[in-house]
């Protein structure tokens, strides 16, 4: 059995699930916007179940939720919960987000938080669990952003990551269905990389967008202190 990845104040067993503990997930997790009044989370597409738990860490929500399709990526999920302090605030559902939307008719999250599978050529040489869990076909966005819209509250946020190359495709195709983006964070590995990822949050209502920039590395392993203020509660290195 391979080593759990261990944060401050949890440890994510990553053995069972193909995609395992990576920057993209902690970044948002530890960037998403979490209000005093949210009381109810979703983390759509689960995985290990670390955004969960850093929702868990950084929030007093009575209510997070996971729902995760992979049969695997469920069970890892599951345990991950179970060994954690938060264990009763915790719970995973083993569907698709089109299952569990059809199913949870009614239902409001404050807080809805997505590391979405990401559709690129080169996934397709991957291993059927790896390529499903990074292929966009399992679940696409506009079936995410449609069920995004019938699950989030009023005043709720929409907390997401993508390839930065799709960030104007995205919010596109999100103000079609009344989502607006409020804040966009752009992440680069480097001063002199291209940007990589796009952060954005999204809600009902129309804002000025904040929009920023992050680096996270002046050289290698020379963190730099944005991306250190960041996710310096969960990383044990930090």
């Amino acid at each position: 059995m391979s080593k759990p990845f261990q944060f401050k104040q949890f440890s994510v067993q990553q053995d069972k699930t193909a995609m395992k503990v990576g920057t993209d997930g902690v970044l948002l997790g530890a960037w998403a916007t979490i209000e005093d009044s949210v009381n109810s989370i979703l983390d759509i597409g689960s995985g290990t179940g670390v955004i969960s738990l850093m929702m868990a860490q950084r929030s007093f929500a009575e209510t997070i939720d996971a729902v995760e399709l992979n049969d695997e990526a469920y069970i890892q999920t599951v345990e991950n919960f179970e060994q954690s302090d938060w264990g009763d605030r915790l719970f995973c559902y083993h569907a698709s987000f089109q299952q569990f939307v059809d199913e949870m008719e009614g239902e409001e999250y404050d807080l809805i938080i997505s590391n979405p599978p990401f559709y690129t050529s080169t996934y397709k040489e991957l291993d059927s669990d790896r390529a499903m869990a990074r292929h966009s076909e399992s679940l696409n966005y506009k079936e995410l952003f449609g069920g995004v819209v019938n699950l989030l509250s009023k005043n709720g946020t929409f907390c997401v990551v993508f390839p930065n190359s799709e960030e104007s495709n995205i919010i596109k195709l999100a103000e079609q269905i009344g989502l607006y983006p409020a804040k966009i964070t752009r992440v680069k590995g480097t001063p002199t990389s291209e940007i990589k990822r796009s952060l954005i949050q999204f809600s009902f209502n129309k804002v000025e967008i904040k929009l920023n920039e992050l680096i996270i590395e002046i050289d290698r392993h020379v963190y730099t202190k944005d991306y250190i203020n960041l996710v310096e509660d969960f990383y044990l290195k930090m």
